[in-house]
């Protein structure tokens, strides 16, 4: 079986097939969040770099996102500039410029490898951290890879590396996909949420800013900036600030500054809130995934139920549809109206949920994989603990329906069939090689 199989057809870009009432175009592109929504972003964003700057409990531990070499060290000469620009170069006539920050993670590789084969220019970068095995990174670059895709190994904390790329390459968006995710290893780790989430957005929006022409950015936020939120389904007018974990936070707080340097620097910028996405190459650390790996091996599963006794329930978001969205949002994407440093006049600025509105209890998902694998699961029932997870998510797609034209069209049973056949597949062929 090969591996390109299993990745996402080339979507085309997206164009509207009307213009939008003004009335609704400038609400929704200007002006997403409110007066008290906004300041308690940039309040959170405070205390969250007064946590980054203080020392952190625990010295001892080296922070995922350290780098060992300084980037003048690493990074420089004709070949590897020779390496980016060929990566980076449009393959069509009018196609993007696409630096895509956490290119080897899960989204940013089928992001990545979409755009590459419709004819936009990608370049890669990636640190390759140590969060989940670094293996199936390195595996997902060799994908890349074989698609023309060239992955540089650094930090978005590295401004020096960054400037450096941005001097090389007139990027004219960037997909910024680089974060530390996961709910509960911020109870561990909590440092390296606030160093990526948040100074290292800062980094590339600074870096972005400061170039000319600035490219326009879109990122990813997240579906845990609802936190607590008990109205359904979730709707991009709904009050967030109520975050249940710290990678909530950290999520809501970068939406307070990309508005910030889109109101004073005119930079472009799109938000997309992931609703739990899966699919082949997916992480490690998501249910789905380890679900699978522990039926087959005959282990036990923990399923976690609500205090009422009910399942927890999820917005299952195939990567397929994900990646339909991004490759939207760049394309309707405005150009930023800033230059070096300076605003020149309003900046689109917008944030949409995509999910599949369909949530689905993680009961149900079990009996899926029950049936694909052909095992019967072994499962072990507890109270949803107190961690940062919530008891359920569901979003309200219509504005990404009405305006970058975002349709999924995966249900849970069939995206899950095709994962487990990635996994089946690239795990037998893994320990072939041992």
């Amino acid at each position: 079986m090969s591996h390109l199989d299993d990745l996402p057809s080339t979507p085309g870009k997206y164009k509207t097939d009307k213009a939008l009432p003004y009335g609704i175009l400038h609400h929704h592109r200007y002006l997403r969040l409110s007066k008290p929504t906004l300041w308690a972003s940039l309040f959170l964003a405070l205390f969250l770099f007064y946590l980054l700057l203080s020392p952190p409990p625990t010295p001892s531990r080296r922070s995922l996102n350290d780098s060992s070499l300084s980037s003048a060290a690493k990074y420089g000469g004709s070949q590897w500039e020779k390496q980016v620009r060929k990566s980076a170069h449009p393959r069509s006539r009018g196609g993007l410029t696409v630096l895509v920050t956490g290119a080897a993670g899960f989204v940013g590789t089928h992001v990545s490898i979409a755009l590459r084969r419709r004819g936009d220019g990608v370049l890669g970068l990636d640190n390759f951290n140590r969060y989940y095995d670094p293996k199936l990174k390195r595996a997902r670059q060799g994908l890349l890879e074989r698609s023309g895709v060239f992955v540089v190994e650094g930090d978005i904390n590295d401004a020096v590396l960054l400037k450096k790329l941005y001097d090389v390459v007139l990027f004219t968006h960037v997909m910024h996909l680089a974060a530390q995710a996961g709910v509960r290893y911020a109870m561990q780790n909590p440092g390296s949420y606030v160093s990526s989430n948040i100074a290292g957005f800062v980094n590339l929006l600074e870096v972005s800013k400061a170039a000319n022409p600035q490219p326009a950015v879109v990122w990813a936020s997240s579906s845990s900036v609802y936190g607590l939120n008990k109205k359904v389904p979730f709707s991009e007018k709904d009050r967030t600030d109520h975050p249940a974990s710290l990678y909530a936070a950290t999520k809501k707080a970068g939406e307070g500054i990309a508005h910030t340097y889109n109101h004073i620097y005119g930079l472009s910028l799109t938000g997309l809130r992931f609703f739990t996405v899966y699919g082949p190459w997916g992480r490690p650390d998501m249910a789905y995934f380890f679900f699978t790996k522990d039926i087959l091996k005959g282990k036990t599963i923990t399923v976690f139920e609500s205090p009422d006794k009910g399942s927890v329930a999820r917005d299952f978001t195939y990567i397929d549809d994900i990646v339909k969205g991004c490759l939207g949002a760049l394309d309707t994407a405005e150009k930023s109206t800033g230059s070096g440093g300076k605003k020149k006049g309003p900046a689109m600025f917008r944030i949409y949920n995509l999910g599949n509105t369909s949530p689905v209890p993680v009961t149900k998902l079990v009996k899926i994989l029950e049936k694909l694998l052909k095992m019967k699961a072994k499962k072990k029932v507890m109270p949803l603990p107190r961690n940062g997870d919530v008891e359920f998510t569901h979003a309200n797609i219509t504005l990404a329906q009405s305006e970058i034209g975002y349709k999924p069209a995966v249900d849970l049973e069939t995206g899950l069939k095709k994962f487990v056949k990635w996994y089946m597949g690239f795990y037998s062929k893994k320990k072939s090689s041992w």
